[in-house]
């Protein structure tokens, strides 16, 4: 199964390359206060992918703070009910 694994790896790194081969005319990116950027698509491809997924990264965050906190909370051992409070009624 290691070896199907690498293999798929493999041939998803050789596509990725030749894609990159093939996407190296440069483009110009237009910004406003006549920000002009001249780079080769493929950089700006990976840009903005690296980009994209570091805000989902940084919208997860978030949800994973909670779980984490609900699990360390849950992993405590129950405490008694304080002094003073009536018994809950059996179900």
């Amino acid at each position: 199964m290691r070896i199907l694994a690498w293999a798929i790896r493999l041939v998803v790194f050789v596509l990725l390359v030749a894609f990159a081969a093939k996407n190296v005319e440069p483009v110009t990116l237009r910004f406003y206060f006549d920000l002009v950027v001249q780079a080769p698509l493929i950089l700006v491809l990976f840009g903005f992918f690296a980009v994209g997924a570091l805000f989902g990264i940084v919208a997860l965050v978030p949800t994973l703070l909670r779980q984490r906190r609900e699990v360390s909370l849950l992993k405590r051992p129950p405490t008694a009910p304080p002094v003073g409070y009536p018994p809950p009624p059996p179900l």
